[in-house]
């Protein structure tokens, strides 16, 4: 009997073994089966991802072509347009507006204007120097060392945007004179011919005139303008824009204007002074005399 009892508890222990050995197998088997579609999936979904990639390199590439035709706004790119001006006291007027003109030459620019003035003992001289853009600021120091630099005034104005709109609008206007000038030679009849040349002459004109524009925009952003004013020693300097607003401004301009009035006056008696003493004299002794004699009683025979 015990016997019998060992080889059952024996048999049902091989049994519950086989039984645990069929599940674990049925369990890797589907959990084998089950991360291979998963995996499936994984590729599948990396695959649609890196399709999303490609576009967008492909679309980056499009945005940097796009970005390659649009124009150049950087800084050192922009179209600028510099104006300067600069008083300078020197020694002689005359031997520095000649080294501010080799200035100018030697920066690769020329003398716009040159206005001089001499007597009384102060000279002065007046110069407009056109000068490349890149050596503005250089010139401008080079200029304030002629002497004792006294004022600067330095202005920049950015017309980037106008620039660009100017090309743009020159090259829709062209377009527009060729297809004119196409439509042009396909006339048939003697009113659509002179239409037509009415039509491609005013094109013509308006493309001339934003051309125009443009050339001016071209020199003055290329060029730059600097006023220079050479002062000797006694000459007298540019007023300082410092005067007193309101009343106080009022009563400097009526205190003015009351010593130019008098001044006006004392020039014109100065001047009829003479007038007075050689006609006033003998005519006030005529008039004492007639009027004496009037009062004179009259005399009985």
């Amino acid at each position: 009997m015990h016997k019998r009892g060992t080889t059952k508890l024996i048999a049902a222990a091989l049994l519950a073994g086989a039984l645990l050995a069929g599940c674990g197998a049925d369990s890797s088997d589907s959990g084998t089966s089950q991360a291979e579609p998963a995996m499936g999936r994984a590729d599948s979904a990396g695959g649609q991802a890196e399709a999303p990639a490609a576009e967008e390199g492909g679309t980056a590439g499009k945005g940097t072509n796009t970005a390659a035709q649009a124009p150049d706004l950087r800084v050192d790119q922009r179209s600028i347009i510099y104006t300067g001006s600069i008083t300078v006291r020197v020694d002689n007027v005359t031997t520095a507006a000649a080294q501010a003109t080799g200035i100018a030459s030697a920066a690769g620019g020329f003398i716009g204007s040159d206005e001089r003035q001499s007597g009384s003992g102060a000279d002065t001289a007046n110069l407009t120097l056109r000068i490349p853009a890149a050596k503005f600021s250089s010139v401008v120091d080079q200029l304030a060392k002629l002497g004792h630099e006294e004022t600067r005034g330095i202005n920049t104005e950015d017309v980037t945007e106008e620039v660009v709109d100017l090309d743009a609008r020159i090259s829709v206007q062209t377009a527009r004179v060729e297809s004119g000038k196409k439509l042009l030679a396909q006339a048939k009849t003697l009113d659509d011919l002179v239409m037509l040349e009415r039509e491609v002459a005013t094109r013509e004109a308006d493309l001339a005139s934003l051309e125009a524009k443009k050339r001016r925009l071209a020199d003055l952003t290329s060029l730059s303008t600097i006023t220079v004013v050479l002062l000797d020693p006694d000459a007298t300097g540019a007023a300082p824009d410092d005067e007193p607003p309101g009343f106080l401004a009022g009563l400097a301009g009526g205190w003015d204007a009351l010593k130019a009035s008098l001044a006006v006056l004392a020039t014109v008696l100065g001047a009829l002074l003479p007038w007075l003493i050689a006609i006033g004299i003998p005519a006030g002794a005529a008039v004492y005399a007639i009027r004496r004699y009037r009062r004179r009683p009259a005399t009985t025979p």
